[in-house]
């Protein structure tokens, strides 16, 4: 899902503050604190967006319209009812783009690059071939998060991920150098074109790597589809059914769900195969 120009959403204008993690450090504070306090909004909104994200994931396809028509199926009638308007403004706070092809509208950064998808009709036949990152949104019970991870394509191994309360390019750097540090360097990169990837320090990490860097057409569903579907089974697996209370109580759920996910769960379109196992056993 794209998450262009949706940061100033979530931290308007341009702070003449240090950079969060140099504040952490000057106040003597973990950076991960930081990131573990979850935005905070009303119940209704909560219950809206909830609903929202849950119908995206059935339904990719749909548009703020069809998904506006279709939360009476899903929350309660004392949420209800809820316009057009706020469901475009909550999609975007939540950094969530209907996937189909469609003309681009949004305004990017003009000083932002962005790349060719170069993975059309590749066979995707080794791990560290192509690795990609996305961003979603994580319901809390009394606030929400965003989750980013790094995953190989051929494996489905999860190789690192972070949470955040914002949508800030700090947490998509960190999470793609751990797992170019632990795992290796893929020979392809792929992202959306959101304004996190497509910023210059993401940039010039994945080029000074001498990694090709690919990116999505578009709001084309298919194009970053191994990541997409792991948020898909993430979710209904986990999120949406351990609802957790604080920042710390979903790091300490995603983290068993990451390890249960990487050494114990099967895949099928992995005969059958561990994904860590896959990654970590082969030469």
């Amino acid at each position: 899902m794209n998450v262009s120009q949706k940061r100033s959403l979530i931290e308007p204008g341009v702070s003449t503050f240090p950079a969060i993690g140099r504040q952490c450090e000057l106040l003597g504070l973990s950076r991960a604190a930081y990131y573990y306090e979850p935005v905070v909004c009303d119940e209704r909104e909560l219950a809206i967006m909830r609903a929202l994200d849950e119908l995206h994931m059935e339904h990719p396809y749909f548009g703020y319209r069809r998904l506006t028509s279709h939360l009476d199926t899903c929350i309660a009638a004392d949420y209800l009812p809820v316009n057009e308007k706020m469901v475009r403004r909550l999609l975007q706070v939540m950094a969530i783009e209907t996937l189909y092809p469609k003309r681009n509208l949004s305004k990017r950064k003009q000083e932002h690059k962005v790349f060719p998808y170069l993975l059309r009709h590749v066979p995707i036949r080794e791990k560290r071939q192509v690795y990609s990152t996305d961003i979603t949104y994580i319901p809390m019970a009394k606030g929400f998060m965003y989750l980013t991870a790094v995953i190989d394509w051929f494996t489905r191994f999860v190789l690192s991920w972070r949470i955040s309360n914002t949508l800030s390019t700090d947490f998509c750097l960190e999470v793609v150098e751990e797992a170019f540090s632990k795992y290796g360097k893929p020979q392809v990169f792929n992202t959306d074109q959101g304004s996190q990837y497509t910023s210059k320090e993401f940039v010039s990490l994945i080029l000074s790597n001498d990694v090709k860097f690919s990116m999505d057409g578009k709001g084309r569903a298919l194009d970053n589809v191994y990541i997409e579907r792991f948020w898909r089974s993430l979710k209904q697996e986990y999120v949406y059914i351990f609802v957790p209370e604080s920042g710390h109580q979903l790091h300490d759920g995603l983290k068993k769900y990451f390890e249960f996910y990487n050494f114990k769960r099967k895949h099928q379109n992995l005969n059958d195969q561990v994904p860590g196992r896959l990654f970590l056993d082969q030469n």
